[in-house]
């Protein structure tokens, strides 16, 4: 399957549906990440809760992002336990990231221009959201590759060569003394 999503039908047809039902793992990379909230069983409840009862349930959850949230996203953050003490959740921080993905139990991915918000994903009034685009997809191959290239961003392998590294606040992995 290879599926273009347009604007509201990102969140309504990917996020809403696929994110909630994730059974070993759930990665999502994402330059721009607020508040977001999802309609679970006609009660709207902030995306964070949704991962931290994946977390709760033992899903492993990454979030790569390219900057610090906003103040409401934290908040929330720190209204979840399991995103604050569970190994399951992994969270850093690349200011180098650009990319908008998602892959749900390594079987389903979205790629798109939708960052993780509310107007990015579709979840805002018609009049209020973005004019995204993406593609949602279950092919081995293309799954494979985009998994990897996320394993590498998260394992920090783009750190050793990085040309920004005075920009990140956070670098994935210190250099000080290491040999490339």
């Amino acid at each position: 399957m290879h599926r273009l999503l347009l604007n509201r039908d990102i969140y309504t047809e990917f996020v809403q549906t696929y994110l909630p039902q994730a059974r070993r793992f759930l990665w999502i990379v994402t330059a721009d990440i607020k508040d977001l909230h999802v309609d679970i069983n006609h009660q709207f409840q902030p995306l964070l809760d949704v991962l931290n009862d994946l977390v709760e349930s033992g899903i492993a959850v990454r979030l790569i992002h390219a900057k610090e949230p906003g103040p409401r996203f934290r908040e929330d953050f720190d209204r979840c336990p399991a995103l604050i003490n569970s190994d399951l959740f992994e969270r850093i921080l690349c200011p180098r990231v650009h990319t908008k993905a998602i892959v749900v139990d390594g079987n389903l991915a979205f790629v798109g221009s939708a960052n993780l918000t509310g107007a990015g994903l579709g979840a805002k009034h018609k009049d209020r959201r973005n004019f995204e685009a993406g593609f949602m997809f279950d092919e081995r191959e293309p799954l494979n590759e985009l998994m990897q290239w996320i394993d590498e961003l998260y394992l920090g392998e783009h750190c050793r060569t990085c040309q920004r590294r005075d920009h990140c606040p956070d670098p994935i992995i210190e250099l000080q003394g290491h040999i490339p």
